[in-house]
């Protein structure tokens, strides 16, 4: 069954927001409003310190200085000076023109570093300078670990732990706030519950705390973004292939150009199959990525992307745990029940080989036109359609009297199933405003903008009834494969089966999002900048339960203030405090059903209080700490007195202290290191489990890990990592602990020429058993065994 597609991109778009498709015209109406008033910095290049390492440069695309116009007042030539100096490039006069900027040269990319970014800021700003506390993931760190899905690579960012997703689908745990949705693509929202792959990932940008003025609804703990590869004009030919443990097979292209002055041109493609080191366990996945640049003048770029992407798994939701008593307990805090693992085997698979399946068609279209109106205004209008097509079948240990754990004796468990489709379609258009000029001594940078969207779909669940005519069959824990027969039946009021009390999910349901925000970064002097700003979002939100064919809907409207301040008492070197909020509807993450009692309730609040260090120890090398307090209000907890409402009253604090320290410690030496101590409590029960004082699930109190990359020569170069994860629990009951782990892994790489290079990647040396993540008590994931991967790339 599929959901009721939008009408197409420009359709989709125009009715989100008619006005984005008239932005090639009011923007010139907008400039001639604006000119003469200032112009648009340049941004600083970092010189080169380091011979042997590529020059971090971080320029905007423009073609020729340009100062600010003076206000006519004593100390206005000096607030242009430190403009000025923070925007003067260092080509010489004489280079070639190129096509643009170059997407690392533009950040100040080089291997594991990263100096600036414009996802957090929506200007392209340096990460000292960023109040906020953010983990950028180049490419190249990507590479060197060959690693392609979120689960191996935030392994390596404090404070983010992972969440299983129910075996089908990218789910993040941020400073103890749980997100399927929080992810966003190029900024744009993509927020369908599905497994991503990083063949066209240019970086991966995470920001820790509320983001809700540059990103909106939720995003309460933190968020994902992926900046993809662009068409920049930069020549790359290369192609690579791997191999390795369980028949491992990949294959990558990434090809581009420039055309000529006007047109560069990109195409990045992948295909991947592989089984898994859990029996029964396939993946297959495979994407495509064309990307045009257009540049009509030395002002305009329009940059056009087409994605089509598949990936289809076995799912697989893991272990049960091991009951302590023959019912399940209210709580154990104090002497909780563990993971099983039959004869500690993590390899044995509690579903079906012919019923568990993941499977993800994404399609998505993305249109950006950026203009500078060289007088200090610059306008960026994107637009986004995504269509996806997701469905997900489980087998897994659940229900029965023990809901799927293994009972004391070790003789039986229970498992469950069901089906599920979420498809939908996202059309977004955004339009954003930097504006740069000052006041008197005062530089300002100020950004506003609008963005408009409309989310469409479905969600229609199916319960699985198995050959006794009910809704579970017991299993022997220690040969738990089911490979009987299933039927799929629909559960609604009057006509549920044997054995089950609550009706499947059957929703359609449509989103409208109006939002409009403003933000004006002061630099008062060369060591004083304040930044405040707020975003204002209305959220329109409707639902027909299929089921009962009624109708329901609410509308939310809130406005997410920001407010920081940065002391510089040297120019790498930043202290800062930062207060943000966001909001998340009470329909939730995933906002794809209303009932009676969500439709009452007003959204949940995320207040974050952040003081941070920022240390730019040399051009290469930063060094980041943060200090934190995140209370999240207004969870809802099942009014005992009412079956079917809520009380607003259940909440959670989350204080903690993050550090890392990132870059090239040497020429040689590159250097990726985090610790995070988190303190994630519930301070208000969300149910009769979930009471005061209880740890929320997945977040460890210590969490460590640290990767380095060193180079001896120019032809070989080693690599190192270890992650420390401490202990947690599978659930905030806080009644089945997870054991902390500690997991080696190592790389070699060799340049044989110019033209090819080889590298051989080990993950878990030591072939450590751990427990890696969960989705409640009886849904353990074990982590992966000792992997290896053998891989080639070639340039031409």
């Amino acid at each position: 069954m599929r959901g009721a597609k939008a009408a197409g991109p420009l359709r989709s778009i125009a009715a989100v927001n008619p006005w984005g498709l008239l932005f090639s015209v009011s923007y010139a109406a907008l400039g001639a409003m604006a000119g003469g008033t200032a112009a648009q910095a340049q941004t600083a290049a970092v010189p080169q310190t380091e011979s042997q390492l590529p020059p971090v440069v971080i320029a905007a695309p423009e073609t020729k200085r340009r100062a600010y116009a003076s206000p006519g007042r004593q100390h206005a030539s000096a607030a242009a000076k430190r403009h000025s100096q923070a925007a003067r490039r260092t080509e010489p006069a004489t280079a070639p023109k190129a096509f643009a900027v170059s997407q690392d040269a533009r950040t100040g990319t080089v291997g594991v570093y990263t100096n600036s970014t414009s996802v957090a800021t929506k200007t392209n700003t340096p990460l000292v300078d960023i109040p906020q506390s953010l983990s950028v993931i180049t490419k190249d760190f990507i590479k060197d670990q060959a690693y392609q899905n979120l689960t191996d690579v935030t392994r390596y960012v404090p404070g983010v732990s992972v969440h299983q997703g129910e075996g089908n689908r990218d789910e993040l745990v941020i400073r103890g706030v749980d997100s399927s949705a929080n992810f966003f693509v190029n900024g744009f929202r993509d927020d369908v519950q599905y497994f991503r792959d990083f063949y066209n990932a240019q970086s991966i940008e995470i920001l820790k705390g509320p983001s809700a003025l540059t990103f909106g609804r939720g995003a309460g703990g933190g968020l994902l973004n992926r900046t993809l590869k662009e068409a920049d004009g930069t020549t790359v030919y290369e192609a690579s292939a791997q191999t390795g443990s369980w028949g491992d097979r990949r294959f990558t292209l990434d090809a581009g150009q420039a055309v000529n002055d006007n047109v560069a041109v990109r195409l990045n493609a992948f295909y991947e199959g592989t089984d898994t080191f859990r029996d029964f366990g396939q993946i297959e996945r495979y994407g495509i990525n064309p990307t045009v640049t257009l540049k009509p003048d030395d002002n305009t770029k329009i940059k056009l992307s087409y994605e089509y992407f598949h990936d289809e798994r076995t799912s697989d939701r893991g272990n049960p745990s091991q009951a302590t008593s023959a019912t399940p307990p209210s709580s154990t805090r104090f002497n909780p029940a563990a993971p099983f693992a039959p004869n500690g085997d993590l390899s044995v698979f509690f579903g079906s080989p012919t019923y568990n399946v993941a499977r993800a068609d994404v399609q998505t279209t993305m249109a950006i036109v950026e203009h500078d109106f060289e007088n200090g205004l610059a306008v960026k209008n994107g637009s986004i359609y995504a269509d996806y097509r997701k469905f997900y079948q489980n087998v897994y240990p659940g229900n029965g009297p023990l809901l799927g754990a293994v009972n004391p004796a070790d003789t039986s468990l229970n498992l469950a199933a069901y089906q599920h489709w979420t498809n939908r379609d996202n059309a977004f258009n955004q339009t954003d405003f930097v504006y740069k000029t000052n006041t008197g001594p005062a530089l300002h940078t100020v950004a506003f903008g609008t963005e408009f969207g409309q989310q469409t779909g479905i969600d229609l669940r199916n319960t699985g009834i198995f050959p006794n005519g009910t809704n579970t069959i017991t299993a022997n824990p220690f040969d738990p494969t089911y490979f009987g027969p299933l039927t799929f039946v629909h559960q609604y009021p009057g006509a549920f089966s044997p054995g089950v009390t609550a009706a499947d999910s059957n929703s359609k349901y449509r989103l409208y999002v109006e939002s409009a925000y403003a933000r004006d970064t002061v630099e008062i002097t060369r060591w004083l900048q304040l930044i405040g700003g707020a975003r204002f979002d209305r959220f329109d939100m409707s639902a027909t339960d299929q089921n009962t064919d009624i109708l329901r809907a609410r509308v939310d409207q809130k406005i997410s203030p920001q407010a920081a301040v940065i002391v510089k008492p040297v120019s790498n070197l930043s202290i800062y405090g930062m207060y943000s909020v966001s909001y998340l509807p009470a329909s939730g993450d995933q906002f794809s059903s209303l009932n009676p009692g969500t439709l009452i309730l007003e959204p949940q609040k995320f207040e974050n209080t952040e003081v941070g260090v920022k240390w730019n120890i040399n051009p290469k090398l930063l060094l980041s700490t943060a200090i934190y307090n995140l209370n999240r209000t207004n969870q809802p907890i099942a009014d005992g007195n009412n079956p079917g409402f809520f009380l607003p009253s259940g909440s959670t604090l989350t204080r903690g202290f993050e550090a890392s320290l990132t870059g090239y410690v040497t020429d040689e030496w590159q250097s990726s290191l985090g610790y995070a101590y988190t303190d994630a409590r519930i301070t208000s029960a969300t149910s009769t489990t979930v009471v005061p004082g209880n740890r929320v699930q997945l977040v460890p109190y210590n969490q460590f890990a640290w990767w380095n990359k060193y180079q001896f020569n120019p032809m070989w170069g080693a690599g190192l990592g270890v992650i420390v994860f401490g202990d947690s629990y599978a659930s905030s009951d806080d009644t089945v602990r997870l054991p902390g782990f500690v997991r080696f892994d190592t790389a070699l790489y060799l340049k044989i020429n110019e033209n090819w290079k080889a590298q051989f990647n080990v993950e878990n040396i030591f072939n450590t058993g751990y427990w890696a993540s969960a989705d409640g008590n009886n849904n353990i994931s074990p982590g992966q065994s000792r992997t290896f991967r053998l891989s080639a790339r070639a340039t031409f």
